[in-house]
């Protein structure tokens, strides 16, 4: 039969099973969360029942019930209409582009030609997620030299503070592409570089990105101390920015992959209230800035990693709704291989082999990813496929071909 409730009435049903609790539970749950007394059980386990059956919950009960969940209401229920900007971002960077490159070799430059640069570095940001890196990798330097080179114009101070600025965020971008692909020493002198241009700047939220990035690699290289201590000096120096939501995640990543259940839960709750605080993004897709569902995203890796599968692989599957259109288009492909990693990882801890190997597969074969990310995740899914199946042909040829994959990539030796 077809389930035509909505996504988030399916999600709060799917949330509450993954749990093991009946109705009477959540709604005990739910008041632990409200911020004033809510009416008598009965009357709210009908709530309940109507919420799940897709009646929306008005603006009170929306963040309690994600609350409850453990995630931000805008991750649950849908984020409010907003205007286009990805057509905007393209039209007017397309228009832009020739003119702003003859501009560039003016002696002195004007807040037209700032603006167009700044449009620019949204367009390219904005399409991390699944222009080809190698496309990506040659446009972010082309413009980073160009931004760079404005230096040597006459500037007032407030334009040069924007193309350091400028500069930053290129550089950021740059470094994350580069590290996608391997280069680990190029992406650490892109993100050195970012980190000054920041520092010169006076500008904190590049500056925290620098650091995010810094614990990044430290995760996906193992140093989980350090990608912990990389994490909280990024939130000393951005407490108030979007990035501080990821450095918390960061921090609950490494937590989880030390085991410390506790710190964990400690590190997402900060996150999550921190990201509950903002107003939704105009602009979701730029790579940097902290949407809900990027929220869930985070929450999917350290619960996967803690043992709480049945959260883990609806996470998962919600992650996979999030970042594929209606018509398969995938929106989010890196977030999408990593959910299936876990999906892999939840299948091979309850004994379906075929169904674990199907989804490493299919997160290896993608086209744009983040080879040290996949490879870390994709280490997990190998050490269930290898205690339980080490026997089986058809593991060994999974574990072969991610080992082949991390030989590529001499930075990331496999385990």
């Amino acid at each position: 039969m077809t389930d035509d409730r909505p996504a988030w009435a399916r999600r709060i049903a799917a949330e509450r099973s993954a749990r093991g609790w009946s109705r009477r539970d959540a709604v005990r749950a739910l008041r632990a969360h409200a911020p004033t007394a809510l009416p008598a059980e009965d009357s709210m386990v009908r709530r309940w029942k109507g919420w799940e059956s897709g009646r929306l919950p008005d603006d009170f009960y929306q963040p309690i019930i994600a609350a409850t969940f453990g995630t931000v209401t805008r991750a649950l229920f849908p984020a409010p209409s907003r205007r286009d900007g990805d057509k905007e971002i393209v039209a007017a960077s397309g228009m832009e582009t020739l003119e702003a490159v003859s501009r560039l070799n003016r002696s002195d430059v004007d807040d037209a030609t700032l603006d167009a640069l700044r449009v620019t570095a949204d367009r390219l940001a904005s399409e991390y997620p699944f222009m080809p890196g190698e496309q990506l990798l040659v446009e972010g330097r082309q413009w980073l030299r160009r931004v760079i080179g404005l230096r040597t114009k006459s500037l007032t101070l407030a334009q040069r503070r924007e193309v350091l600025a400028l500069s930053g965020w290129l550089a950021l971008l740059v470094g994350c592409v580069e590290y996608d692909t391997g280069d680990r020493h190029a992406a650490e002198s892109a993100r050195r570089a970012a980190l000054s241009l920041a520092a010169e700047a006076g500008h904190a939220e590049v500056a925290g990105w620098a650091h995010e990035m810094r614990a990044w690699f430290a995760l996906t290289t193992g140093d989980y101390r350090g990608a912990i201590t990389a994490a909280r000096a990024g939130l000393d120096v951005a407490p108030h920015h979007g990035v501080a939501v990821q450095l918390a995640a960061q921090e609950a990543k490494a937590w989880a992959r030390l085991g410390d259940r506790r710190h964990v839960e400690v590190a997402l709750d900060k996150g999550r209230r921190m990201l509950e605080a903002m107003p939704y993004p105009e602009n979701p897709d730029h790579h940097f800035v902290v949407d809900p569902a990027k929220f869930d995203f985070y929450a999917m890796d350290c619960h996967r990693l803690v043992g709480d599968d049945k959260i883990a692989r609806m996470l998962a599957e919600e992650v996979l709704r999030a970042g594929t259109d209606r018509d398969g288009t995938e929106r989010s492909p890196m977030r999408n291989a990593e959910a299936r990693v876990t999906l892999g990882v939840t299948a091979a801890r309850e004994g379906d082999l075929e169904q674990a190997l199907t989804m490493g597969e299919r997160a290896l074969a993608g086209e744009r990813r983040s080879v040290p990310s996949l490879i870390m995740t994709s280490r997990e899914l190998a050490a269930e496929i290898r205690s339980r199946y080490a026997a089986e042909p058809a593991a060994q040829d999974y574990l072969d071909r991610l080992r082949s994959l991390a030989r590529e990539k001499p930075g990331f030796p496999p385990r």
